[in-house]
């Protein structure tokens, strides 16, 4: 290496700590300490140097923050570390039933009338914007992706690149091997009513709030737009290989929610600066309190405080529920409410025949959106309301989402109005309603009604099911309305020369559909089950049933003839046996499962997932028949280590001690667990017990 390469493969690093630094301290701390003028030519010298030997570029120069020409598209990625949603409270009461529940999963329930026992929280404000996935390897930035589904989303490294207060490289003297960051980007209440005002001014829509403009930013595919809209970023969880160990100055190994946020910062990024480390319930009620007129003086849009238990190992002892943390949970602000008139009331048919009664009033705005229609859910809440035509009535955005009507202001009723009840025949096709006995729903059981045969082909086609691109709602329309389409099936016995034929349909396109629909054959069979759209099975319970059952033909005998198999599967009830015991048998749905066979799907696993099934299966049996209970805190294992073991080895862990239990794993602070399995006879076992166990297993 020439003495000159040396000498510029040294400036340019150097250069690249100096603005680095600059930028953290203007962007994160907001503390700028160098000057506008100066940072630029120091950027402009960097930028020469990398002109001059591109070989200089690096990952975390700041001249990457904005580069390389426009993405043709998102690629989905799988998340190492999933990215889970939250449970919502609305208020003190649910907050206090959310904090009971914990406890009792934590076996930290208190004796009658005792007080309830005080575990410290942290309450972060919940940001109104975009969650974001975050990877670090040796320290710098390599990947960045949307949340998406929770398990995978789309990458979007080259866009996040443009955040400035997103680091690109770790400030740690000895960085991770990996590191995930999870945390939300948004755009602050100035730089959004700046954009909309640019957007005016060049004829465009506006946006109708910062979420909305965030997740639009976000998946531009130009990076230079991107970086033209400013977005922000906080930072909130973090997630560290077992084996990383401090440098010198580097901040410890966080052990709670409260360090991490510390850890965050230290590391380079932004984080919230109105987090506070809660005591107990009540300080997070203040908390919430506080925050409810607080939040009106901030730069950025929040919606409620979320709140975590503080502690990380009991984090890992509360563990999740198939969706969500049991350790956090969102406590949301009221919804903002208006008034507006009744103009009329409507009616929409789902693919599972159930009628909904829809509101349609005079527009209002909401939460930053325009809102004119709003769904009555169901009879007995049309009831409830004792609507009237013309009323005025109240409406709001439940969780800031959702529009719903509060009540009616009967008092401004016109006279003479008629009281307004769901009709008693199907909008749709005209045949007789139906509501069984202790339902709440209203359906149409006309199977061949267009309304239930959109649904479950809107349903067939989703992102979540069978994936197809460019079978959108309106072309689903078309091929219902000219009964071209009668089923599922009859999807698959399209050809090209027919979809060309349809309205906004190109050759081009119409092969494009028939290729994808080809394609779609090969998904999983979770994806499947999942795609035709029985009753209460979503994407999880399909994915916990489909590695239960690996085909369609076993899992329609389980229901009919072992139904108690079905219920044995971790997640599934009875309720879900019993619609699938309705569903297969009936004989529309059992025409359509030989149908979709003979058009070539499988309706079962592949040979590869079946021999990952079996493989699985093998290696837990050990423990076959056993039910196991965890409490206290164990020496080395977390409780989710410790259940993962024990499951690995076919036993079972259950919440609650019984006559059943096998063997209760106690550690430090064993609770009244520990007091019911010795009054019981169960045996009980520490950690170095449970490991012999399962050793000898």
């Amino acid at each position: 290496m020439s003495s000159t390469s040396s000498q510029a493969r040294a400036r340019a690093e150097e250069l690249r700590q100096l603005l680095n630094r600059a930028a953290h301290a203007y962007y994160v701390l907001d503390a700028p300490e160098m000057e506008d003028p100066v940072y630029d030519r120091l950027y402009r010298e960097l930028l020469d140097l990398e002109a001059a030997d591109p070989q200089l570029i690096t990952a975390d120069s700041p001249t990457q923050r904005v580069g390389g020409a426009p993405a043709s598209g998102f690629v989905s990625v799988r998340h190492r570390i999933g990215l889970l949603s939250l449970d919502n409270a609305f208020n003190n009461d649910e907050l206090e039933a959310w904090y009971a529940r914990l406890l009792k999963v934590l076996d930290r329930e208190p004796a009658d009338g005792a007080a309830l026992p005080a575990l410290a929280m942290v309450g972060e404000l919940k940001i109104d914007g975009n969650a974001l996935a975050l990877s670090y390897s040796e320290g710098v930035l390599s990947q960045a992706a949307t949340r998406g589904d929770g398990e995978q989303g789309e990458e979007i490294t080259a866009n996040v690149r443009t955040i400035a207060s997103v680091p690109l490289r770790l400030q740690l003297e000895n960085p991770p091997a990996w590191l995930e960051v999870r945390g939300e980007a948004f755009i602050p209440d100035h730089t959004f009513a700046a954009i909309n005002s640019e957007r005016a001014s060049r004829g465009e829509a506006l946006f109708a709030n910062p979420r909305n403009a965030c997740a639009g930013t976000l998946r531009q595919l130009d990076p230079k737009v991107v970086a033209a809209r400013r977005l922000d970023f906080f930072a909130y969880t973090l997630h560290l290989p077992d084996d990383w160990q401090p440098g010198a100055g580097d901040p410890p190994r966080p052990t709670s929610q409260w360090e991490s946020l510390r850890w965050l910062r230290a590391a380079g990024f932004k984080v919230n600066p109105n987090a506070a480390l809660l005591p107990d319930l009540a300080a997070v009620e203040a908390f919430f309190e506080q925050w409810d007129s607080g939040r009106r003086t901030l730069s950025y849009a929040t919606d409620g405080v979320v709140v975590k238990l503080n502690d990380l190992r009991l984090q890992d002892a509360a563990g999740f529920t198939q969706k969500a943390p049991r350790w956090a949970t969102a406590l949301k602000y009221p919804a903002e409410e208006a008034p507006s008139k009744l103009l009329r009331l409507s009616c929409q048919v789902g693919r599972t025949g159930v009628v909904t009664p829809v509101a349609e009033f005079e527009p209002v705005p909401l939460a930053g959106t325009s809102v004119s229609r709003a769904t009555l859910h169901n009879a007995d809440r049309l009831d409830e309301l004792d609507l009237h035509a013309g009323d005025t009535i109240v409406v709001r955005k439940a969780g800031e989402i959702i529009p719903e009507v509060v009540r009616v202001l009967a008092e401004l009723r016109p006279a003479g109005s008629q009281r307004l009840e769901l009709p008693h025949t199907c909008p749709e096709c005209g045949s007789e309603l139906v509501r069984e006995e202790g339902e709440a729903a209203t359906r149409c059981v006309n199977s061949s009604c267009p309304a239930i045969l959109r649904g479950a082909l809107r349903h067939w086609v989703s992102k979540g099911a069978l994936d197809v691109d460019g079978l959108g709602s309106k072309l689903i329309e078309q091929l219902v309305d000219r009964g071209l389409v009668g089923s599922l099936a009859d999807l698959y016995r399209l050809d090209g020369a027919l979809l060309a034929s349809l309205e906004r349909m190109g050759q081009k396109s119409a092969d494009n559909l028939v290729s994808a629909l080809e394609d779609s054959k090969a998904q999983p069979w979770h994806r499947q089950l999942y795609g035709l759209g029985i009753h209460h099975v979503g994407e999880v319970n399909a994915k916990a049933l489909a590695g239960a059952f690996p085909s369609a033909a076993e899992l329609a005998t389980a229901a009919s003839q072992t139904p108690e198999l079905i219920t044995a599967v971790y997640g599934i009830g009875a309720e879900i046996a019993q619609s699938l015991q309705q569903w297969f048998a009936t004989p529309a749905n059992q025409q359509l499962l030989s149908q979709l066979e003979s058009l070539g799907f499988s309706l079962a696993a592949s040979e590869q997932e079946r021999a990952a099934a079996a493989e699985r299966a093998e290696a837990s049996t050990a423990l076959a028949g056993q039910t196991f209970v965890l409490t206290g805190t164990l020496p080395n294992l977390s409780r989710s280590q410790a259940k993962a073991l024990i499951e690995a080895a076919g036993g079972k862990v259950s919440g609650s001690v019984s006559k059943k239990t096998s063997y209760l794993v106690a550690g430090d602070e064993a609770g009244s667990k520990l007091t019911k399995a010795e009054s019981l006879g169960v045996a009980v076992l520490d950690e170095a017990g449970l490991q012999a166990l399962l050793a000898a297993a």
